[in-house]
């Protein structure tokens, strides 16, 4: 097993464990990162997932090129098999916060761009070098990363291809924070222990809203987000929540449960 799933009460660490490898993904981890994330989506005592790589080379420098691009090339696999790693058209409402340590290029940049809460180390370097080989970053890139950061940013990394410091990606706007390696893991933790105490509804309602009003015309994502709202407003968390305001307590949420996404 090349993907592991370790449980810290209601967090879950996931790793990209081949490092001796740059932490490239085979078309069977692919796989096993879909079924991990999956998992995390499904199992009601995670509340918050955290995403890394094994090892201070790399978080992952994507696809394993040697078996991947001959599988693509000559048809043998269709690229939509990796949806469940890179999380498109997957309904995943629990926050996923990637720990980024070291090269983080092609893939596995476009695996960064799915998750919510991104921290790097100081060594960490980005970069998305397809267009050097002749192919594009079709995991999801296309598609997330004009609507994530500036347009000129989003096509200096597309079309260059050349690679950018930790530093520089804040700037950009891909990360939340740069901290050194021997921190890395232990500032994530924090941000997913932050993140636990929050409530699960109010969360999902959150990242359901975010991945798709922004796509929609702005009456209809008025009336679609006042359906969001009233979703959280009624629900067991909010009232929890309420109470524990005015008693002036810490609330305790009642189960993290993820409501199904709204219909439109």
């Amino acid at each position: 097993m090349t993907i592991t799933l370790e449980r810290h009460e209601a967090v879950a660490v996931v790793t990209i464990d081949r490092p001796d490898k740059l932490n490239s993904l085979t078309l069977a981890m692919y796989q096993q990162l879909g079924d991990a994330l999956i998992e995390v989506h499904a199992n009601p005592a995670i509340a918050v997932a955290v995403l890394t790589g094994r090892g201070g080379r790399a978080f992952c420098v994507g696809a394993d090129l040697t078996e991947s691009i001959p599988a693509l090339a000559e048809g043998r696999f269709d690229i939509s098999e990796w949806d469940h790693a890179h999380q498109k058209h997957v309904q995943q409402r629990k926050p996923i916060i990637a720990a980024i340590n070291g090269l983080c290029l092609g893939g596995g940049f476009e695996i960064m761009l799915s998750t919510d809460i991104r921290i790097a180390s100081t060594t960490a370097e980005f970069g998305l070098p397809e267009v050097g080989i002749g192919v594009v970053p079709a995991g999801g890139t296309l598609v997330r990363l004009t609507r994530q950061i500036p347009y000129a940013w989003a096509m200096q990394l597309m079309l260059g291809g050349d690679r950018i410091s930790a530093d520089t990606a804040l700037r950009f706007g891909l990360l939340n924070d740069v901290v050194p390696a021997d921190a890395l893991l232990d500032t994530a933790m924090t941000w997913a222990v932050r993140l636990t105490q929050n409530s699960g509804t109010a969360m999902a309602v959150v990242k359901e809203a975010v991945q798709y009003l922004a796509d929609l015309p702005s009456d209809q994502a008025f009336r679609y987000e006042a359906l969001l709202g009233q979703k959280a407003f009624t629900s067991a968390d909010a009232r929890e929540g309420m109470s524990a305001f005015y008693a002036r307590r810490r609330p305790n949420f009642p189960s993290r449960t993820y409501p199904e996404p709204s219909s439109s």
